[in-house]
């Protein structure tokens, strides 16, 4: 755990008790703060309480006493408008910020007294997950010892303390907001596609706010930056017309005269005079598809002035066991392959998946966001039959014209009938593909639990030798 004393004797509110809230209240008290908290979930209250926060709603704290309010990052700070808890905290004066502030200003102070306190922080609307946890592979791969947190995983005060650590965070877009002193030595912008407008308000101020990471970015680092939709080329040319930090773009498809960049399959590093080839993704079992080989490419371009050699960079990516939810092939039945693809939550995410494979039967559907999935029209050669589930399920159905579907409603249905299907397909190799295109809200807790399901309804088919879809 990382201690924070930047509160010690102090009065402070903590707002939301998820994780990040109660990692935050157990780093604030192990610091000497003394704190507030509240949150609508009985039993989160009951776990702050364990930790020694003093429970009460947040319109009875002593506002005037509070030296700062840390914010759950999934709570409105602006936008649709300002969370009740925010407007007060406003009023009063008191700073808003989130967990990963109390961590930079760890850092920054461990940095006084040991300078050698590496971060290197990823975000983007899509990949930063995978890419941040390549990173860290690579890392652990090459000798280092990575503290692996933030977004994924661990909140980043439930990380070990900095003293040889190196650390690989994933940053949201919410997060940033709530960090103003997160100050990385490495910045990474995988992509930008319209994401959270309803928290942000409106394209122009996401895209603004996951420039801001790269802004913060230490001045003697470099940042990495995904070129290839127009919104993050546009930060790049913006970055790369000044002196520091050093801005490297990062291509697939697309042949740099500076930068790294992927060209069927091959991954080139021309950060000097000529481009030389560093690996064949195509290599990397656990890394399918361009948008996995952009992760790739991101995670090299990020960690390569670490190390003297590429040999070992290329050896620890084509080692790298992935991650659960995201294209995670979970095995096969029969002829039948099943993808879980649940953290897919827009249609760009599940543009991915339905590059990767012919022959879909797709699982699609929940919470849908703006534009559904009338983006994904080009690909809809590739699904042999929609099973659609959730809030989304009409709205899809009307978007998927004459490919053939089933309205299922729920997981278990859509898995059934998908499973039955795909098995007695004249395909050779079909494939049962969860990629909801959709947040998992109406039906699920997160699309973890969205994902965890469908793989134990796998198993339990699996078990079964697939008699029921035969």
């Amino acid at each position: 755990m990382i201690i924070s004393h930047v509160f010690a004797r102090e009065d402070v509110g903590v707002f939301g008790l998820a994780r990040s809230g109660i990692s935050a209240i157990r780093s604030l008290v192990a610091g000497g703060a003394r704190i507030y908290a509240w949150d609508d979930g009985e039993a989160s209250r009951d776990a702050a309480a364990e930790e020694g926060a003093r429970i009460m709603p947040f319109a009875a704290w002593p506002w005037q006493q509070l030296k700062a309010l840390i914010l759950s990052p999934g709570i409105p700070l602006n936008h649709p408008q300002p969370h009740p808890a925010v407007m007060a905290a406003r009023n009063a004066d008191v700073p808003v910020i989130g967990d990963l502030e109390l961590f930079a200003r760890v850092i920054q102070q461990a940095g006084l007294d040991a300078p050698q306190v590496p971060v290197i922080a990823v975000t983007g609307t899509n990949g930063k997950s995978t890419t941040t946890a390549l990173i860290g592979h690579i890392l652990q791969c090459c000798g280092y010892a990575p503290e692996i947190g933030g977004n994924i995983g661990k909140p980043a005060l439930d990380l070990n303390p900095p003293a040889r650590a190196t650390y690989a965070l994933e940053v949201s877009s919410y997060q940033i907001e709530l960090s103003p002193s997160l100050a990385p030595d490495v910045g990474v912008l995988t992509n930008i596609s319209p994401d959270h407008l309803d928290r942000h308000g409106s394209m122009e101020n996401y895209v603004a706010i996951k420039s801001l990471l790269l802004e913060r970015t230490n001045k003697d680092g470099i940042i990495c930056i995904g070129v290839d939709d127009p919104y993050c080329a546009a930060i790049h040319s913006r970055f790369a017309a000044t002196e520091k930090p050093d801005a490297i773009p990062v291509s697939v498809g697309k042949v740099l005269g500076r930068g790294v960049f992927v060209i069927d399959g091959i991954l080139y590093d021309a950060q000097t005079v000529n481009a030389a080839k560093v690996m064949d993704l195509r290599n990397a079992a656990r890394l399918p598809g361009a948008h996995n080989w952009q992760n790739a490419a991101l995670a090299y371009a990020a960690v390569r002035g670490l190390f003297a050699s590429r040999q070992g960079i290329a050896e620890a990516i084509a080692s790298f066991p992935g991650l659960p939810h995201r294209i995670e092939d979970i095995g096969r039945v029969g002829k039948v392959r099943f993808i879980n693809d649940s953290k897919a939550t827009n249609a760009d995410a599940a543009e991915r998946a339905l590059k990767c494979f012919k022959d879909i039967y797709w699982i699609a559907g929940g919470r849908s966001k703006e534009g559904g999935v009338e983006s994904l029209k080009a690909l809809f050669g590739n699904i042999r039959k929609a099973y659609l589930i959730g809030e989304a399920a009409d709205q899809f159905a009307q978007t998927l014209g004459e490919t053939p579907y089933e309205n299922c409603e729920y997981l278990d249905r859509a898995f059934a009938t998908a499973a039955h299907d795909a098995q007695r397909s004249s395909a050779v190799a079909p494939v049962v593909l969860l990629s909801p295109a959709c947040a998992s809200f109406d039906q699920f807790k997160s699309y973890e639990q969205r994902g965890d399901t469908f793989r134990e309804l796998f198993l339990e088919l699996a078990r079964s030798g697939m008699r029921e879809a035969s």
